[in-house]
């Protein structure tokens, strides 16, 4: 359901949509972003007594004529059952549908999955999106946040891995047609199950991604905060050291393995710094196997992207061309 304005009247717990976010479906009809208030009904002068006006209760205006939502419970390595939510378009879902797979897994922020008007064009092309709910996320509270942070990280990466496997195994996505998408701490996420499962991806779009964990967490002068020690761990303790090198992207990228094609973006002002995405990119480059059709971009730019929202469409645009270019070529 598209992000809509609500007028709902407090003394009578009635509601109407005063506004809805435009949508274009088939390049044709337009779906929902009437405005209602003019018509719903004349308030008092005062904004007070709204009694004697019933706007009444309506529907939401929702989008599941056209499409549809499928929910998972996808058993991870040690058996933990990690939620999978589905999106697909009603009219252009098969069997063997090309895909995108989103996960975040960390602060205990559970993963946005709002309706998003940028990925109605993968959808309307017969994508199928999916959300994993990985641990170190908000998915069930606190322990399900604890239970993928500091040495206990590598969770999140099993549930992510998982969540692909099971979305090939079904038939839901076809083999070589799956991608990801992680942004921040999410893109620590993609990046670690891409060195965990290089095979498993076709592509991945990596947005101001945190790669190089290891050294900049024993950096303290860099822009983190205390927070992200107890989220990633403290690596001036040998134990943490340790759990932290095991999954930080950098350091466990495999050598003469093809990796899927990677679409990194970063910023110079982003919080998490540029050169992390640049040598990444480098040694990936370096060290696996090299082919043409799965390149390894790095896009980087000075501008504030989240304040334009210019910017932000042509990055999407970007991001969602690659997508398709890499996976429905194959």
């Amino acid at each position: 359901m598209p992000d809509a304005v609500v007028d709902y009247n407090l003394l009578n717990g009635k509601w109407q949509i005063v506004q809805q976010q435009n949508m274009l479906h088939e390049r044709t009809k337009v779906l929902y972003g009437n405005a209602f208030a003019s018509s719903a009904g004349k308030l008092s002068s005062d904004g007070a007594d709204l009694s004697s006006e019933d706007l009444g209760d309506c529907d939401w205006n929702e989008l599941s004529e056209y499409y549809a939502c499928e929910y998972y419970d996808v058993p991870s390595k040690d058996g933990v059952l990690v939620p999978l939510t589905l999106v697909y378009s009603r009219k252009h879902k098969q069997e063997g549908n090309p895909g995108l797979l989103h996960g975040h897994g960390a602060y205990g922020e559970i993963l946005d999955k709002r309706w998003r008007s940028e990925l109605k064009s993968l959808l309307d092309r017969g994508w199928v999106i999916a959300y994993a709910d990985v641990r170190g996320g908000g998915g069930y509270g606190k322990e399900w946040h604890w239970d993928g942070a500091r040495t206990k990280k590598m969770n999140s990466i099993y549930d992510f891995v998982s969540c692909g496997e099971f979305l090939l195994e079904k038939g839901i996505i076809q083999e070589n047609k799956l991608a990801g998408w992680g942004y921040s701490a999410g893109g620590l996420l993609v990046a670690s199950a891409i060195n965990t499962r290089p095979d498993l991806f076709r592509a991945a779009v990596l947005k101001v991604p945190f790669l190089d964990v290891c050294n900049t967490l024993l950096h303290p002068i860099l822009p983190l905060t205390a927070i992200d020690y107890e989220e990633f761990g403290f690596p001036v303790d040998h134990e943490e050291f340790l759990s932290i090198k095991k999954y930080s992207p950098y350091d466990n990228i495999q050598k003469d393995v093809p990796y899927p094609a990677v679409f990194v973006t970063s910023s110079f002002n982003t919080r998490f710094g540029v050169w992390e995405a640049a040598k990444w990119v480098a040694k990936v480059r370096e060290l696996t196997q090299y082919d043409p059709e799965r390149p390894v971009i790095l896009n980087l730019t000075t501008d504030v992207v989240e304040e334009s929202k210019y910017l932000e469409t042509k990055e999407l645009a970007t991001e969602t061309a690659f997508l398709i270019k890499m996976v429905n070529n194959t």
